[in-house]
């Protein structure tokens, strides 16, 4: 695979990081620049439309998707997102989205084109797999949903980790099935989300793991909220953090 040069590359920060795990932005920038790259942040950058588009307001969602595309064409290099949801909206649907429209349709393919999910930039496009990190605890990785399913997140996440000096990793029972978060799936459905979320959870205390560490800030929160109110002290990581080494 055709390696990038190491040079400025786009920060799409995403929502929830931004209003609600800003460190995890922070982390990202910080590695991005340890290794070599510029960081770029378009301040007008706002949701990608993703919620709209799950909800079916599809008028909603494109015009989200017009004014990201807007913020993005106007800067030059790879747009790194560190979530597997949000990069899989502007990778998959944009062009979906906008594949009738005969200004935006091309913008949107480009787009598509240069965004890459934090981890997949690291491995894939910088051709790291050790970015010196060093972690103490006893972690279990949740592949997210969209990062695993559409974007085929297996790998890259994996490599990185098994390179972080004194964190010790272990399996997760039933890995790859959903926490029950998705989104607004977990309003409108919320019995059946919190069914998920509490299989899930029971294979997090089984691994005997005091880290959970996952790659989306919704499945973060999601998570974290109910291991709280059930008074448990297993913390849960975005691997941005992890690879960070704030530990």
């Amino acid at each position: 695979m055709t390696k990038i040069k190491k040079s400025i590359v786009q920060l799409l920060v995403t929502c929830m990081v931004d209003a609600i795990r800003p460190q995890v932005g922070t982390a990202v920038k910080t590695i991005l620049n340890n290794n070599g790259c510029e960081v770029g942040f378009p301040k007008q950058q706002t949701c990608c439309g993703q919620p709209a588009f799950n909800a079916g307001f599809l008028k909603q969602a494109r015009a989200m998707a017009r004014h990201t595309i807007d913020v993005f064409t106007n800067t030059s290099g790879p747009v790194v997102v560190p979530s597997g949801s949000c990069t899989d909206m502007i990778v998959h649907h944009y062009p979906e989205l906008l594949k009738s429209d005969p200004v935006y349709s091309s913008k949107a393919k480009n787009l598509s084109k240069r965004t890459y999910e934090f981890t997949q930039f690291l491995v894939d496009k910088l051709g790291l797999d050790d970015v010196g990190a060093k972690y103490n605890g006893k972690a279990t990785y949740h592949p997210c949903c969209h990062g695993l399913r559409n974007l085929n997140l297996v790998q890259q996440p994996s490599t990185l980790l098994d390179n972080v000096k004194n964190l010790e990793q272990v399996v997760l029972p039933c890995a790859e099935e959903c926490c029950g978060f998705g989104g607004l799936f977990s309003v409108r459905m919320s019995e059946i989300s919190g069914a998920m979320l509490d299989k899930k959870l029971s294979h997090v205390e089984e691994s005997g793991a005091n880290i959970l560490i996952a790659g989306d800030v919704g499945c973060i929160i999601h998570m974290e909220g109910n291991l709280r109110r059930k008074g448990s002290n297993i913390q849960v990581k975005h691997i941005a953090e992890i690879l960070n080494g704030c530990d």
